[in-house]
């Protein structure tokens, strides 16, 4: 039976180092996927996560339970990306890192290849955004938190967020014509 993240949470806050080893299992991928959306290369989205885990792991004591776990973590990833974002200098992010789009290959490759074309044009779309648009984007579209928990991790009300996304999808938009 596995330990529910706000029971491991509370353990590790208690010193139950263990407990934490498995926060960090259970998560690091996805919170190494918005990292990744966010700077835009693997190099840095590890150094992030890692950065995003310290950080974790000096706030247990400050975790109140008022947001769930998995929300918590993915605003310290979230912050520790954008910061690390403000300390470098602008690059050409993103190229050649989508993940390849789960088709029967076999069936239809034209089909696979087109779409696997089509992600990476997202994909390349969204990380020449700001990131006050590419950061909710990649939360709600990507990883598909729901609206609420997009706000909880930004720290901002719903019908805010609401804006900004309507914002980042134009946006978006804008650029997928751009870049066609």
């Amino acid at each position: 039976m596995t330990r529910a993240d706000t029971e491991l949470l509370a353990a590790a806050a208690r010193g139950d180092d263990a407990a934490f080893d498995d926060l960090v299992r259970r998560h690091t991928t996805r919170m190494y996927r918005i990292a990744l959306r966010i700077v835009g290369d693997p190099a840095e989205a590890e150094d992030v996560v890692q950065d995003a885990w310290v950080s974790a792991w000096r706030g247990l004591a400050k975790f109140r339970g008022e947001a769930a776990p998995t929300t918590w973590l993915f605003r310290v990833v979230t912050n520790t990306a954008l910061a690390h974002l403000r300390r470098r200098q602008p690059t050409v992010p993103l190229d050649g890192t989508a993940e390849p789009v789960m088709t029967d290959v076999a069936a239809d490759p034209e089909r696979a290849a087109l779409r696997n074309e089509q992600t990476d044009l997202v994909l390349r779309a969204i990380a020449t955004l700001e990131p006050s648009q590419r950061v909710p984007l990649v939360l709600r579209e990507l990883e598909e938190l729901s609206y609420e928990e997009v706000a909880e991790v930004l720290d901002v009300p719903v019908p805010t967020l609401r804006s900004r996304l309507y914002r980042a999808r134009v946006a978006l938009l804008a650029k997928l014509e751009e870049l066609r």
